[in-house]
């Protein structure tokens, strides 16, 4: 009879183990409260990183093609017929453009200004870029105009 007593207490114990090691309604009630509360900033979280790093790399690309339309301009002296302005498509993604001149309060130089526009997301970006050109540059002369470049949202 001692080892029929000594089986009884051990089957109590395991039960009284197994009680301890379960999860109560409330901790599973509360984990899925934490749960609730985390997942939706994780995910918004993700969203905006991935529209971070498409805007930058969209942004990387319209100051390629500022630069490009500004150098042209410069090579092909068309900068001094006025505000222009134009769409220039990489892969699937369109990017516009204007350029337009102005004066320079000091000497006889003009400020051309080349901005590209493009959407992520659902909204408009801008990237612009600046360079001073001189008026009086005869075509075939090289000059080296100081460039300056505005990132702008």
């Amino acid at each position: 009879m001692k080892f029929a007593t000594h089986n009884s207490d051990r089957r109590k114990t395991g039960a009284a183990n197994s009680r301890h090691s379960a999860f109560t309604l409330a901790e599973v009630l509360a984990a899925m409260l934490f749960l609730a509360i985390v997942i939706p900033v994780a995910v918004e979280a993700l969203h905006v990183s991935s529209l971070a790093g498409e805007v930058a790399a969209r942004k990387g690309a319209a100051a390629r093609i500022a630069d490009r339309v500004l150098n042209e301009s410069l090579v092909t002296t068309n900068w001094t017929g006025g505000a222009q302005s134009g769409t220039v498509t990489e892969g699937v993604l369109d990017f516009r453009w204007t350029l337009a001149s102005q004066a320079w309060p000091q000497d006889a130089m003009q400020m051309l200004t080349a901005e590209v526009t493009f959407s992520a997301q659902g909204k408009d970006y801008s990237v612009k870029l600046t360079t001073l050109a001189n008026v009086q540059t005869q075509p075939g002369q090289t000059t080296t105009p100081a460039t300056a470049m505005n990132l702008r949202q």
